[in-house]
């Protein structure tokens, strides 16, 4: 790629004629692949066109009063926030348009969605249209997660067994930010990398090449209102993190936004949990369209991701489409201390 080109103002550089946006950055990787047909180009940039739109929704949200309850439930028994409906048709209709797609799995669907015989193409799309949307109302961070298989048997008719692979069959992964800006950290198999929106051009830009999570960090990640309920393991480890007998104390940071948690453990370090409880025993988080994309960025960034003991999140075989799992993810030094105490 040829040196950017940029105009001067008397403030400095103003504008780079030669930036590498998401869509050009995606269509390079695909030349390096000669077997491509160009079908994931193309998914994926109607899921950038989806996020744009939903970015949209959220920065209007309060001003357009978006933000209250419908008044619905969805599949979780969750109250469905209006802009949670909105960024779930967002998603759906672009993934549909993307000729691209055979099946889709959403949140705030009971079941699979299967996609017409002719708009019909060979991946599977497992997505969290709006994680975090209980942030809403008080403007923190929230996000989008999303998941990219390919269906088993391109020969046969789609069917809810495309959905449950397990997650290291996934050839893209991904999540959106809606934060003091709006960015997409992706992985297509080979590195994880961030691209921040740039309103002023409407076009995703490459900032963030091959993100690195550190070994290990000195950030705990958990929602301690819960810590009556934890296994004795979570709760001993957590204690030690706090105890400056073992070390000098880890900082305690906890959004309850999945993508703000995660992201944040990305560039900084440390880890996120999110253990079984007594009250639920396979934990709270989703596995195909959040435990997984998460656990597939982060372990393509440096770090790793588990489900306890000695079963990493992307080995587990899904048996229903919102089948739920405890995960630890994060620095890998971090995680396997943390799993240790379980052993």
């Amino acid at each position: 790629m040829s040196p950017p080109i940029q105009i001067m103002t008397q403030q400095g550089p103003a504008f780079d004629s030669n930036c590498m946006t998401l869509t050009r950055f995606v269509l390079q990787e695909q030349k390096k692949h000669k077997q491509a047909t160009g079908d994931l180009s193309q998914l994926l940039n109607c899921i950038q066109t989806a996020i744009k739109a939903i970015s949209s929704a959220v920065r209007k949200a309060g001003i357009a009063k978006l933000q209250g309850i419908s008044g619905d439930t969805n599949v979780q028994g969750e109250q469905v926030k209006k802009l949670d409906v909105l960024s779930n048709e967002i998603f759906i209709n672009m993934l549909k348009s993307s000729y691209a797609t055979c099946l889709l799995v959403s949140e705030e669907n009971d079941d699979v969605i299967e996609i017409e015989t002719e708009a019909r193409g060979k991946y599977v799309v497992s997505f969290d249209p709006l994680d975090g949307s209980s942030n809403i109302d008080c403007l923190v961070s929230i996000g989008s997660i999303f998941g990219i298989t390919k269906r088993i048997n391109d020969g046969a008719e789609p069917s809810e067994a495309d959905a449950l692979q397990p997650g290291n069959k996934m050839v893209a992964a991904g999540y959106a930010l809606y934060g003091s800006a709006t960015m997409i950290v992706l992985s297509l198999g080979e590195g994880v990398h961030g691209f921040m929106y740039d309103p002023s051009i409407g076009e995703f830009v490459l900032t963030d090449y091959n993100l690195r999570i550190p070994e290990r960090g000195n950030i705990y990640s958990i929602n301690e209102g819960y810590a009556s309920t934890w296994d004795k393991s979570v709760l001993n480890y957590v204690q030690d993190k706090k105890d400056p007998a073992k070390g000098k104390p880890y900082g305690a940071r906890y959004v309850g936004s999945m993508v703000a948690d995660v992201h944040r453990t990305i560039k900084y370090g440390g880890i996120f949990i999110y253990p079984a409880t007594a009250a639920s025993k396979n934990g709270k988080l989703r596995l195909l369209y959040e435990c997984n994309p998460m656990a597939y960025i982060v372990t393509k960034a440096g770090g790793k991701a588990s489900a306890g003991k000695d079963k990493e999140i992307l080995d587990v075989v899904p048996t229903s489409i919102h089948q739920r799992c405890p995960i630890y993810l994060g620095s890998k030094l971090d995680v396997e201390e943390a799993l240790s105490y379980i052993k």
